[in-house]
This record gives structure tokens, sequence and C-alpha cells, in this order.
């Protein structure tokens, strides 16, 4: 059965960093297009990083060069690096195939206070 775990979200104020983490227990991991999302509190689901079997990635424009993904096929985990966070990050982050398939995990939630 299809698992993702998310983990390593708080409560940081504006201008901080959080490395979030998601533990996927999926087949063939190192072969598979990986993303994060984010649901902000009266907001849709929104696709914000991504990352393929080869490293390559691409980000939504409100995260672009502030979020890093990446990931580590070793430990079937993929990371999301937030920097520079801003009170319309809070959220809470989600990881799941690129595009989105079966069940989502509990998410972490991201709380930017300003």
């Amino acid at each position: 059965q299809v698992q993702f775990v998310e983990s390593g979200g708080g409560l940081v104020q504006a201008g901080g960093s959080l490395r979030l983490s998601c533990a996927a227990s999926v087949s063939a991991f190192s072969s598979t297009t990986m993303g994060w999302y984010r649901q902000a509190p009266g907001k849709g689901r929104e696709s914000i990083a991504r990352i393929d079997y080869g490293g390559g990635t691409n980000y939504a424009d409100p995260v672009k060069g502030r979020f890093t993904v990446s990931r580590d096929n070793a430990k079937n985990t993929v990371y999301l690096q937030l920097n520079s966070l801003k009170p319309e990050d809070t959220a809470v982050y989600y990881c799941n195939y690129a595009p989105p398939a079966g069940s989502w995990g509990q998410g972490t939630p991201v709380t930017v206070s300003s």
C-alpha cells in the first residue's frame, strides 16, 4: 500500500527556515517523479515543487528562489527546504506523486508569523 508520511513542519517567524521530509512507501521510488503540495486555510491544494528521477526540479512562481526540493533514493525520502518564509506560506504541506495519485498523507503544518 502506497503511503506518504510528512514531517518537519512547525511555527516559524517570517524570514525563517524549515526543512520538511516525506517518507514514501512506493515501489520503484528512484524512478518516480515526486511533488510537494500545500493547502492554505480556506484554499484548495496547490502544487509547489516537483523533482524527477534524474533530479530535475520545477517550482511554482510563489516559491521559486526560496524553496528547494531534493531526494534521497536510498531512503525513499523527498525533502523540501523552505527559506525566507512569508506569512502567505502558512499551509499544510503534503507530498505525493507528480502528478498526484492515490491517497494523501496527513501532511505537516507550517505556520509563519509576521
